[in-house]
Order: C-alpha cells, then sequence, then structure tokens
C-alpha cells in the first residue's frame, strides 16, 4: 500500500472554474489541476451560473450557491463521489497536473 505525501503548498489553489466536462484548478506553484465534472454529481447537475460561482480557500473549494465543497489534496489522490459514475461515452481519466514541472522537456518528447 502506497500513501501520496503532498507539501502543503502544493495545495493552495489561487484560481479555479469549470468547464461543461472539467473542474480546473490553478495551484500557487504554476500548475493546474483537472478532474472530470462527472465525479462530482452536485457540480455536474448545477447550472454554468452555480457552477462558476467558487470561493477558493487555503486547501479547497467551496460553491456557495449549492453548498458544495472540494479539497485540492481529495482532488490529487483522485477522490471522487462514492457512486459516481462516466457518462456514456465519456472516458475515466485519472487526475491530471499541467504545468512547466508536470510536461516533459521538449528534447524528451521527440525521443
Amino acid at each position: 500500500m502506497s500513501t501520496l505525501e503532498i507539501d502543503d503548498d502544493l495545495l493552495e489553489p489561487i484560481g479555479a472554474h469549470c468547464t461543461d466536462s472539467s473542474v480546473v484548478v490553478e495551484l500557487a506553484d504554476g500548475l493546474t489541476l483537472v478532474t472530470p465534472l462527472w465525479w462530482y454529481p452536485p457540480l455536474l447537475a448545477a447550472t454554468p451560473e452555480e457552477r462558476n460561482s467558487i470561493e477558493l480557500s487555503p486547501y479547497g473549494l467551496h460553491w456557495p450557491l449549492i453548498d458544495e465543497d472540494l479539497s485540492v489534496e481529495g482532488m490529487l489522490k483522485g477522490k471522487k463521489y462514492p457512486g459516481a459514475k462516466p457518462p456514456a461515452g465519456a472516458a475515466s481519466p485519472q487526475p491530471g497536473l499541467a504545468g512547466p514541472a508536470a510536461l516533459p522537456a521538449a528534447s524528451e518528447s521527440r525521443r
């Protein structure tokens, strides 16, 4: 059994928004965390206005219009609502990080 060790400095969100299919969180260290919207049924069922009314806290996100909360740590660990099911035809990706530290160098990607 492995345990994911996470540095608290990585957890601070500085921006967030929802697309039609994802929750996108910009972290203080410059990385971007993206998780599938279907992992969070209350967000999936919410209107675009409700989804994008987001309050940031040092370790997570709060949607005041639907009283929903997510932790950045939980998102990084791939935690989703119990019983959350992907919509028909949707892929089930792992949570991802994008940014300079998460992307291979140009020379590495040409191998």
